[in-house]
């Protein structure tokens, strides 16, 4: 079977509009869409002024019917976290108490005034244990004996044996 519309080329079909083309009457009609989309605008626009207007009233609501917060507490200052609340520099928090250890270590100083307590410095309290040595309890004999007893193993301590 041959075509019996010959074209030189495939574009050249679509080129021409062939008799009784045009568009189908059943396809929606331009000014019923037009309708439409006019409507639905016009309803977002009232929508939306609609709940700017309800948003300000129940703000100005709210702004008239609310008590103050605290009315005895007018003159207090703010209230903070109970302790420990956390710290805002650390980094100083640690130098200060270092410089504060040092001055301690070095300086001389009461620990408590009515006890007749001192602190003196470190170097000086060195010195002074090498001079007066430390204090020591007074050897007993009996002490003495014991030091060089041990409980046996064979007894699971119930008896005593000499270190060797």
């Amino acid at each position: 079977m041959a075509d019996t519309h010959e074209h030189p080329s495939a574009d050249d079909e679509y080129g021409e509009t062939p008799p009784g083309a045009g568009y189908e009457h059943t396809d929606a009609h331009v000014w019923t869409v037009l309708k439409f989309l006019i409507w639905l605008g016009g309803s977002a626009v009232v929508i939306s002024a609609g709940l700017v207007l309800l948003f300000n009233l129940f703000v100005a609501q709210r702004v008239e019917h609310e008590p103050p917060k605290y009315p005895l507490a007018v003159g207090e200052s703010p209230r903070v976290p109970p302790e420990p609340r956390l710290q805002r520099f650390p980094r100083e928090d640690i130098m200060n108490f270092r410089i504060g250890e040092e001055a301690a270590l070095h300086q001389y100083g009461w620990v408590d005034r009515n006890a007749g307590i001192v602190r003196i410095p470190i170097d000086e309290a060195m010195r002074l244990t090498l001079e007066r040595g430390l204090p020591a309890r007074p050897q007993d004999p009996a002490q003495i004996a014991e030091a060089d007893t041990l409980p046996a193993d064979s007894s699971a301590g119930r008896t005593v044996e000499r270190r060797r």
